[in-house]
């Protein structure tokens, strides 16, 4: 049975929106699913850095010093998120998950050794059992982030990421974000299924083989 489930994908792509639908729809069917946020933090350490006078986490603790941080604050909140889903036997659902700072590293720059030594670090967090990748046009993405006002991301970063994601989530099952949410809840919900699906079936040959 799946029992960790990480959506993935550029901002604005609709992760939380959809880890938060996936998780009820479980939850309702009768599936004991808990919802696992793990940000980076980089708000939080934006907003402390403005309180000392800077304009962002980067101007405050420096780029790679954002990373480091930004590396630390994910790490933590996963194993968080895997353990209290491990202790009361629900399904995890995470919304963000290790390939989310690999993709973070390569977009800011953080150069080999950082990188390096993040990878090695979130190589203890298993692989989840369904990686769902939330494919967006960067220019939709964008203008998702724009309406909803509480941040800002700048297209060229977008582009980048979603590059970054193509390659790096490279064994993730692919879903339109693009659509509604309603529409996208579906397909996820579908992604989940089918991978149900085939873990039961491999199940079953392995046992008569």
């Amino acid at each position: 049975m799946v029992t960790c489930i990480a959506i993935v994908g550029i901002d604005g792509s609709g992760k939380t929106t959809q880890a938060v639908r996936l998780t009820s729809t479980l939850n309702e069917a009768g599936r004991p699913a808990r919802y696992g946020p793990n940000p980076g933090g980089r708000r939080w350490l934006s907003r402390a850095a403005q309180r000392f006078g800077r304009e962002d986490a980067a101007d405050w603790l420096g780029r790679r010093g954002m990373l480091m941080a930004e590396s630390l604050l994910r790490w933590l909140a996963i194993a968080r998120s895997l353990t209290i889903a491990a202790l009361t036997r629900k399904t995890a659902i995470m919304d963000r998950y290790a390939v989310c700072q690999s993709v973070s590293l390569r977009v800011h720059g953080g150069g080999p050794w950082l990188t390096k030594v993040v990878n090695a670090a979130y190589r203890v967090f298993p692989a989840p059992d369904v990686l769902v990748l939330l494919d967006i046009p960067p220019a939709v993405a964008f203008d998702r982030i724009e309406r909803r006002g509480t941040d800002h991301e700048e297209l060229a970063f977008l582009a980048s990421a979603s590059d970054a994601y193509q390659e790096l989530a490279a064994t993730a099952i692919h879903v339109d974000a693009s659509g509604s949410p309603d529409e996208v809840a579906q397909a996820v919900w579908n992604a989940v299924c089918e991978s149900d699906r085939v873990r039961s079936d491999r199940g079953k040959d392995n046992k008569g083989a």
